[in-house]
């Protein structure tokens, strides 16, 4: 699991942004300001820093030159409400890896994320959970070490859940997000369907599931183990 170091002393975005980035799978330590996110900086083994350039206490610009003298190879990417010309070299001439305007769109930011940490070598494609490992670049599935041989929608399903981590999935919500990938109609029935083949497939005992748990009356669950 990645982390990531965020520098917003913005309370509104603080709490938009850690639920965007947990829900994708990030962990998360926020800083309000320059002397905060020093002092976290040799508690945490950080991938990537998300950095204000306006912040009420220190300045963005000044921070991500001391956070590039300490962590040469901690990639940084700004986030700035200002996009004139001055700003952006400034900021990459500190050393940013990639800046974002704000007000951003969630999936540009994450797309961002991912992309510079891809760049800097730093992506964690592997997820594991108790005895099943998911290789997300390679689409490799393996269950205590053997390969498994998921169908392109089963694997779509895999991943909705393990992206969703902790939360509870209606079936609406996953009828959405694998009508998305699939391009068929997908019934409530054949989700059923589907839902039980890949239990067959990556649990030790289907019929008392640990991965993919049912919350009686509101949908499905993976834990967080």
């Amino acid at each position: 699991m990645n982390t990531i170091l965020l520098v917003e002393d913005d309370k509104a975005i603080v709490e938009n942004l850690v639920e965007i980035l947990k829900r994708e799978g990030y962990r998360v330590e926020n800083a309000k300001g320059q002397q905060e996110a020093l002092n976290l900086l040799p508690l945490h083994s950080f991938d990537l820093c998300l950095l204000d350039i306006s912040l009420s206490e220190g300045n963005g610009f000044a921070l991500c030159r001391a956070i590039k003298d300490k962590e040469p190879d901690l990639p940084v990417i700004f986030l700035t409400a200002s996009g004139d010309e001055y700003s952006v070299v400034a900021g990459f001439d500190m050393g940013a890896d990639d800046y974002v305007k704000k007000p951003f769109r969630p999936m540009e930011l994450l797309s961002r994320i991912k992309n510079v940490l891809r760049r800097s070598g730093k992506a964690q494609s592997v997820v594991e959970i108790r005895h099943l490992s998911v290789d997300t670049v390679k689409g490799v599935v393996k269950k205590s070490g053997e390969d498994v041989f998921l169908s392109a929608l089963e694997y779509r399903l895999l991943l909705v859940f393990l992206s969703h981590k902790g939360m509870i999935l209606s079936r609406t919500k996953l009828l959405e997000e694998i009508w998305d990938a699939a391009g068929d109609f997908v019934s409530d029935n054949t989700l059923t369907v589907y839902i039980k083949r890949l239990r067959e497939k990556i649990e030790e005992d289907p019929q008392n599931p640990e991965i993919i748990k049912t919350v009686r009356g509101l949908g499905y669950k993976v834990g967080e183990e």
